[in-house]
């Protein structure tokens, strides 16, 4: 009776033992009640993720956030919003300068026959040369650009600049200051051809490009015996200083 008793004891142990093999999954396990899976993972994945902006708003934010290895969510943190704002990214209108010829905010003045006077001067040295002064008589100071344009009587024909004359800046001249210009008016070896006495004479003002008018002219006064001169007929470029305008 005694061994029987050991006998069922033994099986008893080796059941147990068997039924735990087969929980680690080594067997097959004995089919029970069905047992619902964890629910934190799947209620985690399913439930859609709270809103994190209010409607209407006009602008969203990029945020950051995720989970962990075992499934528990990270709160999500926000970056500022990187675009500009409204009136930033409008800009600034900027420009306040007013237009004008010289870029500083008024137009240039041009000196001519109206806001100068202009005489016409022949002179002892150099040889067979005349001076032109012009004198600023306006308000406002006033630029002389490039030559003058010269014309005894009814000449045809332009008396050219001498290119070496041609100073590195405008002539300007403020109220009351002058400008000058020298005139070689005949060969000095009576080389020059077509020679004649002139008993008029009409100063043109050009512009501010090369050969554009500068009007009105004026006609200074001549000597009682006119002047003579030939084909060697060249001008210089207006000059600051009188010395500049005879030194050729």
């Amino acid at each position: 009776m005694r061994h029987i008793r050991l006998l069922a004891a033994t099986g008893t142990a080796v059941a147990a033992l068997a039924l735990t093999a087969c929980g680690n999954g080594t067997g097959t396990e004995d089919e029970g009640a069905a047992r619902p899976a964890t629910p934190t993972a799947s209620a985690e994945k399913t439930a859609p993720e709270k809103a994190t902006g209010k409607a209407g708003s006009g602008t969203s934010q990029a945020g950051t956030g995720g989970r962990t290895a075992n499934g528990t969510p990270v709160a999500r943190t926000h970056a500022p919003d990187a675009r500009p704002s409204a009136s930033t990214a409008r800009g600034t209108r900027g420009g306040t300068g007013t237009g004008g010829s010289s870029g500083s905010g008024t137009s240039v003045v041009l000196c001519n026959g109206a806001n100068t006077t202009v005489t016409a001067q022949p002179v002892a040295r150099p040889l067979n040369h005349m001076l032109i002064t012009v004198k600023n008589t306006g308000g406002k100071t006033c630029e002389l650009p490039y030559y003058p344009v010269l014309r005894f009587d009814q000449m045809q024909w332009v008396p050219q600049a001498d290119r070496g004359t041609q100073p590195q800046a405008v002539v300007s001249l403020a109220p009351g200051e002058s400008g000058y210009a020298g005139v070689l008016l005949a060969a000095a070896d009576g080389s020059g051809a077509g020679g004649t006495t002139a008993r008029k004479l009409t100063v043109g003002f050009q512009g501010l490009t090369p050969n554009s008018s500068g009007d009105p002219s004026a006609t200074p006064s001549l000597p009682a015996e006119g002047v003579y001169y030939d084909s060697s007929l060249k001008v210089t470029y207006w000059q600051q200083e009188r010395d500049d305008a005879l030194s050729w």
